[in-house]
């Protein structure tokens, strides 16, 4: 029952991400204009991101962030339905894949919480690597092509993401306090901060090269580093042998590998239609 609730949250928020987004997608006009219906996808993210908010004050890192990658397994059906046409075999065999390894990895592992919240210390030190991995990220932009410039700047916004989720988390717990206690805590502000970041380098990647290279890194980047974060800094634990170990870190490789493929047929399909859209304007 401790699983249920917080997955069953998870699942719903990547349901509301995948709506928000595609809702927001096809209310976009072709110079870029914003319309009340773009603003409704705006909307139903937002109410997905609060049902992760949720879902991560009531489970692990390791148990949500898998799950919010379904949000590119539920897009494709919806997508498919507004386009006319049918799932090819090819999303059909990674959309599977991908729902299958994320089962596995939450059937075998059953994450189990760690502490609630990371030390001031602690975050203090994830502030700095963060500042010096960035800055990296952005010098090594200036000395390579538009493609690897949109790829380290897709990455960059997939770290701060996954940063996000794993302050968001320390904010739930706070919010347990009382209402008021969460803005005498660095988390809130840094939240504020993190979030600006990742817009700023997801629009940079966006204007570097197109969504194929960008978007794919942006997926997989999130879910990654917040469980990362989530087993180092919080002391959250697979209960899993040595032999199960590894077939979940295969279980994890495939899952990632699938999210790749899917997030770049749908920015792939994402740049067709707004081709289309252009034409018919």
């Amino acid at each position: 029952m401790h699983l249920f609730l917080p997955a069953a949250l998870a699942v719903a928020s990547a349901l509301l991400v995948a709506i928000g987004t595609l809702v927001r997608q096809r209310a976009s006009t072709a110079r870029g204009g914003i319309t009340r219906r773009w603003w409704l996808g705006v909307l139903i993210a937002a109410f997905g991101f609060g049902l992760q908010a949720a879902a991560l004050g009531l489970g692990s890192l390791m148990l949500v962030q898998p799950l919010i990658v379904l949000s590119v397994l539920f897009a494709l059906p919806m997508e498919a339905h507004l386009d006319h046409r049918r799932l090819t075999v090819h999303e059909w065999k990674w959309g599977l894949t991908l729902t299958l390894c994320i089962a596995a990895f939450v059937l075998i592992t059953r994450p189990s919480p760690g502490q609630h919240q990371a030390s001031a210390g602690v975050l203090a030190t994830v502030i700095a690597l963060l500042v010096v991995l960035l800055g990296a990220l952005v010098i090594t932009t200036r000395f390579v092509s538009l493609h690897y410039r949109a790829l380290l700047f897709g990455a960059a916004s997939g770290v701060l993401t996954g940063v996000q989720s794993f302050l968001v988390k320390g904010l739930m717990e706070q919010l347990g306090e009382g209402f008021f206690t969460i803005f005498t805590h660095p988390e809130i502000y840094l939240i504020v901060l993190v979030a600006t970041g990742s817009v700023v380098a997801q629009q940079m990647a966006f204007a570097a090269h197109d969504l194929q290279t960008s978007f794919p890194a942006m997926t997989v980047m999130e879910p990654a580093v917040a469980m990362i974060l989530g087993v180092l800094l919080l002391g959250e634990r697979a209960q899993v042998g040595v032999v199960e170990g590894i077939f979940v870190v295969l279980v994890l490789l495939l899952m990632f590998y699938a999210t790749v493929v899917l997030a770049k047929h749908a920015a792939e399909r994402e740049v067709e239609y707004e081709v289309e859209h252009a034409v018919s304007q």
